[in-house]
């Protein structure tokens, strides 16, 4: 089989629909893969979708038909080959024609398509087009043809196997893309090919063993046995195909295997898995893949507390500590192996060790689910449903069942993939959200969650565990999103609730909850350029998608930190705010350990510059969310919560040894002076967590405004604050700071010489590639931290030292910081 890709040479055309005066004949350089806004961006034809208000300006674009045409040259091939046509990814409803016929109709983003060519194609040059129906017209037809059922959002999404995102989310803009947006392929081949290959894996004592379902495709009756030839690192094993049979399943056994672990649990090898096909004259066809070996289950065995949703990796109970993954950006062909790396190592880095891929998105590139085995996330794969009822009549169930075959089948071998999950919030929407009456009695996805995708899954892939929705208790009779039995989504208290309600609820495990916050200061002011900037200006809230977002934000900051009087405190505090949330979400989860075994938290990216709830913004850049979500997600834990009335330390050991160790603990008052002190005797087993009451003279304040507890010494301790920032005392920050180069930037070292809480330096401020080591650093007078600050520019090192850029709580209470820089200057 031989390979050529077909990306060269293409142009691209609006050819129906309400078109622009300005393109109407116009013909556009065009890049496969890719997508119109792209080509039309790269043309100077339309502004950049991602700054300003530009999105309102290119809504036209999913209103018009597009035709991509290239022309591609043939030298023919032998008359005994077949030549076919691969689409990997159409994006979506579409026409592929080869000099002038018809090759077929596609309507699905999700899956690819193969078109046999060799009869048409001729020698020298061929046209080869593809015209693509306007995105949300095609959508609007298929509702039409479909019957309206309720969604989320203006666009009828749900009629169309395309990216839900693409028609707008509450974090995401209304783009409507077209486009080739995988590659597009020209195979040549003779008597077999590998259709799809499945390394199913399973752990036998120390031997690994493969079963590798090998599905062939075949120009005509076979009157020959082929031979099949499954490598798995050393080991090899053939086996005989007989004459017009077309698929075969070959068991490799790999003695003293090594054991794939997720991150933090063990290292992750893997192992090279190459499949053969031979006629009697060649071999025909060849595959690779990476496998790892490991065994995983899902644990929902009821229990006194209800029903928990606990993960098993080769045995092993493991705490799913969490991020929500949406698609990379709203071009998801301009996403590489590069971006995928450094998002997925900035989880990593986050402690965290569970990604949960949305179904609102896409099934991602295989360079996502490598890099997922590489770092040991474990991945859970939502199919591709998200809040909105789906119609299960036809054409959409055959595009369901294709899709779906298709994704099981490609992400099969990927150690990482632990869990399939039905989709996001349809059952929950189906109880909750008002749909019952709209539907009239109209199909609304059940059949899929609860009877198709699990008969694909028991058919092609039946090693990795299901559920059919998250939220979902386990129990149709039950409310899907009930926090003791299976997996819960806590969103109440974003839209209505202070966030220290997620202290009322003891949930068995959290698959979305979260906060938001702005994005980074230089990737907002990039996006946005507003004069003045405020909350209110109009690029500003054309990056507000949350339903009365703004309204939430400023509620979040009631009862825990004064309004901001301009907009860098604005940004300074709802950046704060967003940090503090989720942490206190995720502490308090994980000192439920093990009744509550996952905090996945809502969300760790963006697909542009946005107000919302992630941990790393549009421009890849982290914001304080991040390193909140670091620390509380670290290995080893200590948490000051509320037990029986009074404080207790609790001690989270999500690593592999014991963890014993004496923990000093002590109320302090704002000056640093100790008004009481104990030790805490910290015993708790492996993968476990342990509950220590706090004497109470350390627990009970004298002043709750000027005092708090402090449990351990350095980085990890645990604080306890009596009081509300806007209720406590909080000194003016008076800090004595120092600035000077480093070996990778420069280094910050900052001491307080007064009480200072959340101490951050917002180094992109200063300069766009500045990423700062630490952030969020409470320190009492006399304390000092180091903050190593990498960047590859330039800059006047006191830059660092300005009370915007070394940000704390205390100047949102009680004014701007008197910094005591080098040579005596206060800044």
């Amino acid at each position: 089989m031989t390979q050529a890709t077909v990306h060269e040479g293409w142009t691209v055309r609006a050819v129906g629909g309400d078109i622009p005066a300005q393109l109407a004949g116009v013909r556009v350089p065009a890049t496969v893969p890719g997508c119109v806004h792209l080509d039309l961006l790269a043309a100077g034809l339309i502004p950049d979708p991602y700054l300003d208000e530009n999105e309102r300006l290119v809504a036209w674009i999913g209103r018009v038909d597009w035709r991509y045409e290239t022309t591609v040259p043939w030298a023919g091939a032998g008359g005994d080959d077949q030549v076919d046509l691969v689409a990997l990814g159409l994006d979506t409803v579409a026409t592929v024609e080869l000099n002038g016929t018809v090759l077929g109709r596609t309507r699905n983003m999700h899956r690819s398509y193969r078109f046999p060519v060799a009869h048409l194609l001729r020698p020298w040059d061929n046209t080869l087009a593809v015209t693509f129906t306007g995105a949300l017209t095609a959508a609007e037809q298929s509702g039409r043809e479909l019957g309206a059922r309720p969604h989320v959002n203006r666009h009828p999404f749900n009629t169309i196997r395309k990216m839900a995102c693409d028609y707008g989310w509450d974090w995401g803009p209304e783009l409507g893309t077209v486009g080739i947006w995988r590659p597009l392929l020209l195979e040549s081949w003779r008597v077999a090919g590998i259709a799809s290959v499945r390394p199913l894996v399973e752990v036998v004592g120390g031997t690994g063993v493969v079963h590798a379902h090998v599905d062939l495709r075949s120009a005509a009756p076979a009157e020959e046995p082929l031979r099949l030839e499954v490598s798995v690192g050393d080991v090899r094993v053939e086996a005989r195909v007989p004459a017009g049979q077309r698929s075969s399943t070959v068991e490799v056994r790999v003695p003293h295997v090594r054991i794939w672990w997720p991150h933090g649990y063990g290292e992750q090898p893997r192992y090279d898995v190459t499949v053969r096909v031979h006629d009697a004259a060649a071999k025909l066809d060849e595959w690779h893949g990476r496998i790892g070996f490991r065994t995983v289950a899902l644990d929902t065995a009821p229990d006194a507390d209800g029903t928990p949703c606990t993960l098993l990796v080769n045995g092993e109970r493991v705490f799913a500590r969490g991020v929500n993954w949406i698609p990379g950006d709203c071009f998801p062909s301009r996403v590489g192996r590069s971006q995928y790396a450094q998002r997925l190592t900035q989880a990593r880095d986050a402690n965290v060790n569970l990604v949960r891929v949305w179904g609102g998105g896409i099934y991602e590139s295989t360079d996502f689910y490598d890099l997922c085995d590489e770092l040991g996330l474990l991945v859970w794969q939502d199919f591709l449903f998200a809040c909105a009822a789906y119609a299960e009549e036809e054409p959409l169930l055959a595009e369901v069942v294709a899709e779906t075959r298709e994704a099981v089948t490609r992400l099969s071998p990927h150690p990482s993939l632990v869990l399939w999950n039905g989709g996001n919030e349809n059952i929950w929407g189906y109880h909750d959200w008002g749909w019952q009456p709209a539907l009239g009695g109209q199909s609304w996805g059940w059949r899929y969650y609860t009877e198709i995708l699990p008969a694909v899954l028991a058919e092609l892939d039946p090693t990795r565990p299901y559920i059919p929705g998250s939220p979902y208790s386990f129990d149709p009779q039950r409310h899907p999103n009930e926090p003791a039995h299976g997996t819960t989504h806590i969103w109440d208290v974003w839209n209505t609730l202070d966030y220290t309600e997620y202290r009322s609820v003891a949930p068995r495990f959290v698959a979305e909850f979260g906060f938001q916050g702005p994005p980074t200061w230089a990737t907002l002011t990039r996006a946005v350029h507003d004069e003045p900037l405020r909350p209110d200006s109009p690029g500003i809230l054309q990056r507000q998608k949350a339903a009365d977002g703004n309204a939430k934000l400023a509620r979040g900051l009631t009862g825990h930190l004064p309004a901001p009087a301009t907009f860098e405190d604005w940004h300074w505090a709802t950046s704060l705010n967003q940090a503090r949330a989720v942490a206190f979400g995720v502490e308090h989860l994980r000192s439920l350990t093990p009744l509550c075994m996952g905090a996945v938290v809502w969300q760790l990216n963006d697909v542009w510059p946005v107000i919302s709830w992630s941990a790393v913004d549009g421009d890849g850049r982290c914001k304080p969310m991040w390193y909140a979500l670091r620390r509380s997600f670290q290995d080893r834990l200590l948490t000051v919560q509320p037990r029986d009335g009074g404080l207790a330390l609790v001690a989270v050991n999500d690593s592999g040894r014991p963890w014993r160790v004496d923990v000093p603990v002590r109320r302090c008052d704002f000056d640093g002076g100790v008004l009481a002190a104990g030790t805490v005797r910290v015993d708790v087993a492996a993968r476990a967590a342990v509950t220590v009451a706090l004497p109470p003279s350390v627990a009970t304040p004298a002043d709750p405004a000027r005092e708090l507890i402090v449990a351990g010494i350095g980085a990890a301790r645990a604080l306890w604050h009596f009081a509300e920032d806007i209720d406590a005392l909080l000194p003016a920050p008076q800090l004595s700071a120092r600035a000077e180069p480093a070996a990778s930037g420069y280094r910050l070292t900052v001491t307080a010489d007064a009480f200072v809480r959340d101490l951050t330096v917002l180094a992109d401020r200063v300069a766009g590639d500045a990423h700062v080591d630490e952030a969020l650093v409470t320190l009492l007078p006399g304390e000092t931290a180091t903050f190593a600050i990498r960047t590859a520019a330039a800059v006047p090192p006191e830059a660092f030292l300005d009370p915007l850029v070394l940000r704390s709580a205390n100047q949102l209470v009680a004014g701007p910081a008197a910094v005591l820089g080098t040579g005596g200057v206060r800044r």
